[in-house]
C-alpha cells in the first residue's frame, strides 16, 4: 500500500466504473462493508485507514438513495481524516430541472447541489467532478468552498463515431439548443453538422419546422448528452429520415433508458446502433448488439491523475 497514492471508493451502483478508473489510473481501490437491513436502512463501514490520504469517491446521483449514499460516505471519509476529497459524479440526476418554468416549481438540480455542498470539507478541500452536463451553468449551483469541474467527453464521442461510420457522415442533434456543442464536435471530426428546428405550439407540444443541413443520401449520427425515454431522439430521427438520410445511428454520453425505452428505439427501425458511455449503470445493464458501451474511465482517470490531485 502506497499512502502517497489516492484511495478510491464508490457507491454500490458504481463499483464497475470505479474498478475501471482504478485500472486505468493505477489507483488503489478502497474497501467498504455494506449491509441492507429488512426495514430498508443501510449500514456502511469504511475498512481502510483514510487518515491523511487523498480520497476519491465515485458515484452518480441516479436515485435519491444513491445521492444519500454519496453524502453519507463522503461525510464519513472526511470525519475519518481524508486530507482531500474528490467526488466523481459521472451522471448528475435532475440536471434537466435546472430552472423553474412554472410558479412554485422546485429547481431540483440546485437543491441537490446544495446538499452535496454541505458535505464537511476535508483538510485540503473538497472537489466535485461532473461529466457532460445537460446545462453548462449547473456547476455554479454548488456553494461554499467546494471546487467544481465539468469534463466534456469529446474523446468518447470521437471513438463512438469511429465505430459507427468508416466514411463521411453528418453529425446531427435533437434540437437547436445543442447546436453549438454539436458544431464544435463536428469540427473536431471534420464532418458537417445538422440540427432540427422546432417550434413550440403550447406548453407541452412542439412541432418540427425544418432540418438545418442537407442530409439526403447521407449517413447521420445523432448526438445527445443523454437518452432518457428516447422521445426527442425518435422525433429527430424521423425528421432526418424524411429529409432523406440513408442510415442513422446515435451517440449519447448518458444512457438512462428507463422501462422499455431501449426496446422502443430498437423496434422503431430508425437506428442501426446506439452507443452510450458507462456513466449510468442502466446502460451497462442493457448493453448488447444494439446498444454498445464505450467507457469514460479514461476521461475520469486522466483528470484525476493529472488535475484533481495536484
Amino acid at each position: 500500500m502506497n499512502r502517497d497514492e489516492p484511495l478510491v471508493f464508490s457507491t454500490d451502483n458504481y463499483g464497475n466504473l470505479s474498478k475501471k478508473i482504478c485500472e486505468v489510473g493505477g489507483f488503489e481501490p478502497g474497501r467498504l462493508e455494506r449491509e441492507l437491513f429488512p426495514d430498508g436502512e443501510r449500514y456502511l463501514r469504511i475498512l481502510d485507514n483514510v487518515d491523511y490520504r487523498d480520497v476519491i469517491l465515485v458515484g452518480g446521483t441516479i436515485s435519491d438513495a444513491d445521492t444519500l449514499e454519496i453524502y453519507d460516505l463522503a461525510s464519513a471519509l472526511v470525519k475519518y481524516g481524508a486530507q482531500s476529497l474528490t467526488i466523481v459524479i459521472p451522471y448528475y440526476g435532475y440536471s434537466t430541472m435546472e430552472r423553474a418554468v412554472k410558479h412554485g416549481e422546485i429547481v431540483m438540480a440546485k437543491t441537490r447541489a446544495r446538499l452535496l455542498s454541505a458535505i464537511p470539507p476535508a483538510k485540503f478541500g473538497n472537489r466535485i467532478v461532473l461529466a457532460d452536463l445537460h446545462a453548462d451553468g449547473l456547476p455554479e449551483y454548488f456553494e461554499g468552498e467546494v471546487t467544481t469541474v465539468h469534463l466534456h467527453a469529446r474523446d468518447f464521442v470521437k471513438r463512438a463515431a469511429a465505430h459507427l461510420s468508416t466514411g463521411d457522415f453528418v453529425l446531427g442533434c435533437t434540437d437547436a439548443g445543442r447546436a453549438k456543442w454539436v458544431q464544435s464536435l463536428a469540427q473536431d471530426l471534420a464532418v458537417s453538422a445538422s440540427f432540427v428546428l422546432k417550434r413550440r405550439v403550447d406548453g407541452g407540444t412542439t412541432e418540427l419546422v425544418a432540418v438545418s443541413a442537407h442530409v439526403e443520401g447521407k449517413d447521420v449520427i445523432i448526438y445527445d448528452d443523454m437518452i432518457r425515454t428516447g422521445g426527442s431522439l425518435l422525433t429527430a430521427a424521423r425528421a432526418y429520415r424524411e429529409a432523406g438520410a440513408r442510415m442513422m445511428a446515435a451517440i449519447a454520453t448518458h444512457g438512462v433508458l428507463p422501462g422499455d425505452s431501449l426496446e422502443q428505439l430498437e423496434h422503431s427501425g430508425l437506428f442501426t446502433r446506439i452507443i452510450c458511455s458507462d456513466s449510468h449503470p442502466r446502460a451497462e445493464l442493457l448493453a448488447g448488439s444494439f446498444l454498445h458501451i464505450e467507457s469514460i474511465a479514461d476521461l475520469l482517470a486522466g483528470y484525476l491523475r493529472t488535475g484533481a490531485l495536484q
